[in-house]
């Protein structure tokens, strides 16, 4: 009797968490453009120290201070000494409502190959709603990271601090 109980309890908090978790969260799609600065001085042929990156974003909102979010930045030839263009995934844990920060890590992608090692980011933004289910989003971003595509000799071992802008929807 005691096992019956046990495993009906179980299925009742199992559902209930479920439950909970769909009726706070909330899917968000966006897209923006990023500025980005390497702060470290690069005197190298094809390898660009600034430039933009537009983003493509998904937001999981959990709870109303927790948010969990994959973007996917595309940026230009020249980043980081590359000979085409890069795709930088990236996942990051977010807390707070309007202002809010977190820390991700991501990876970038180009010439068929991934990076050798992750880069590791720490965000820090406002979000503001402007019309119901329309959300602008400001922030900053620095990233810990080392260069190491082909097209380069050396690895460069560089910060990059990105500002940007994003637009999302929520449904």
């Amino acid at each position: 009797m005691r096992v019956k109980i046990f495993f009906i309890s179980v299925i009742i908090l199992v559902f209930c968490s479920a439950w909970s978790v769909y009726a706070e969260g909330n899917h968000r799609l966006g897209a923006g453009l990023h500025y980005w600065y390497a702060l470290e001085d690069i005197d190298k042929d094809n390898v660009d120290d600034k430039g933009y990156a537009l983003q493509f974003s998904y937001q999981y909102v959990t709870t109303s201070l927790l948010k969990i979010e994959a973007d996917l930045d595309v940026l230009q030839e020249g980043y980081g000494g590359s000979d085409s263009t890069v795709f930088s995934p990236q996942a990051f844990l977010l807390l707070g409502k309007a202002v809010y920060a977190g820390a991700g890590v991501g990876i970038n992608y180009s010439d068929g190959s991934f990076a050798e090692s992750p880069f590791f980011a720490l965000r820090a933004g406002v979000e503001l709603e402007v019309l119901p289910a329309l959300y602008v989003d400001i922030n900053a971003n620095y990233r810990f990271e080392t260069w190491d595509f082909d097209a380069i000799k050396e690895d460069i071992d560089t910060d990059t601090i990105t500002l940007g802008a994003q637009v999302r929807i929520e449904f």
